[in-house]
């Protein structure tokens, strides 16, 4: 093994039971482990943070199964090569030899025509897909190919399996086993690390290459002014990235249109994915604006899909009016509210029966039984409106919903205390 070799690179596991991390997919009787150890395998997708060891497990299960093992990555593979990966897949079934596995990395960035191109080859087994992605496929994955695959979660590794991948660096690496190091301290190599393991063991081998002293101590100091020296101010894989989204959101929330188009200057121009930040503007509106300003909503979906068709560097000025408008516009948190609290009763009274009379009546039976019984039809009512209880009898007073302080919940408010007076809406 080279010593050139990054240090994740050398000490990349090729054996499930090498495996650190995941125990919940490949631990003892884990399902994703019964699958491999059956070589019942399904085309898959991996889903979960960087470094976390997704492209690891698509080898080691190729190494299992004495699998054909194909790769490619979806920034650089067009439809042709796909094409050209499926035909070899092919050929190779003359030879009775179990269905090759090909991987794709980022397998969220391949376009729609990239991902159709695949779904022929996975519905008639000619291959095992396995792709890759940080992103949720939900929405970065065709739903044809996502239904003919298994999503299985991925998780940030905790602390004890970080300190385990560390002390098998100082032990096993041919490199490193033949200095004197010590770690004094692990705290801050762990948290800039964020649960990625790759990061993790680049953080030691930068901090080991950096010392020249003997032993070597690695200590909380030496790591954060190690780091400091050499990594850049935003990494959107890491600490980092959840610090500068977390101030975007809050200077949004908190009406500074100046400090959000900062925070969002430093997101762009440390490349960070131009959607990511559309779909947190997207939840923001919902969560921080919502009734307040209903067309924020409506909006900040507009720009999402205007990001997803045209990408950077135009993208930059459809974020910048989004995050101006958003952080703008008047603020309530009615709806959250409303949710939360309905979640809540939800999960304290259990599943109450829906009152009779606004259950559905498809049959003759349901009517004799009293179904949609005594129901008013509120369009046969003056205003369009007649008072009658939606809510099970047991929460029937109960309110969910608060309006709020502000032009457009006012209005509402009004409205709500025209139909329905005798309830106790909070002004």
């Amino acid at each position: 093994m080279s010593t050139n070799q990054p240090l994740a690179e050398r000490l990349r596991p090729h054996k499930l039971d090498e495996y650190i991390g995941q125990e919940h997919l490949v631990g003892k009787k884990a399902v994703l482990r019964k699958m491999i150890e059956s070589g019942n395998l399904p085309s898959m997708i991996l889903w979960g943070p960087p470094g976390v060891g997704k492209t690891t497990l698509a080898k080691i299960i190729a190494n299992t199964l004495n699998r054909p093992f194909y790769t490619l990555s979806a920034v650089h593979a067009g439809v042709k090569v796909v094409r050209e990966v499926i035909e070899k897949a092919k050929k190779q079934q003359f030879f009775n030899r179990p269905n090759p596995i090909l991987f794709i990395d980022e397998i969220h960035r391949f376009s729609k025509s990239q991902q159709d191109s695949l779904l022929g080859a996975v519905e008639q087994g000619i291959i095992i897909l396995i792709g890759a992605t940080t992103e949720n496929p939900s929405f970065e994955v065709i739903s044809p190919l996502l239904s003919r695959c298994q999503v299985y979660i991925l998780k940030p590794l905790e602390r004890e399996g970080l300190e385990k991948i560390v002390s098998l660096a100082l032990e096993k690496d041919p490199l490193l086993k033949t200095k004197k190091i010590e770690i004094i301290e692990n705290e801050a190599m762990l948290r800039y690390s964020g649960g990625d393991a790759r990061k993790l063991l680049n953080v030691l081998e930068l901090v080991v290459n950096a010392e020249e002293s003997d032993p070597i101590m690695i200590t909380n100091q030496k790591v954060t002014e190690r780091l400091q020296r050499n990594l850049a101010m935003y990494d959107k894989n890491g600490e980092m990235h959840y610090d500068i989204i977390s101030a975007f959101i809050k200077s949004i929330r908190g009406s500074d249109p100046d400090a959000a188009v900062y925070w969002l200057a430093r997101m762009i121009e440390g490349g960070e994915e131009v959607k990511f930040i559309a779909r947190r503007l997207v939840i923001l509106a919902a969560e921080d604006i919502g009734l307040a300003n209903p067309n924020a909503l409506l909006l900040a979906q507009s720009t999402f899909d205007a990001v997803h068709q045209i990408g950077m560097p135009e993208a930059r000025i459809i974020l910048s009016e989004c995050t101006i408008y958003l952080a703008t516009s008047p603020k309530s948190n009615s709806a959250y509210e409303a949710i939360e609290s309905a979640l809540t009763k939800v999960r304290e009274s259990g599943n109450l029966p829906v009152p009779l009379h606004i259950r559905n009546a498809p049959t003759k039976l349901m009517k004799e039984l009293g179904y949609g019984k005594n129901y008013k039809y509120a369009h046969s009512y003056e205003g369009n409106f007649a008072e009658q209880d939606f809510l099970p009898e047991e929460i029937k007073n109960n309110r969910f919903y608060t309006p709020q302080n502000n032009t457009h919940e006012k209005k509402i408010l009004e409205r709500l205390i025209s139909w329905w007076g005798k309830r106790n809406w909070k002004k």
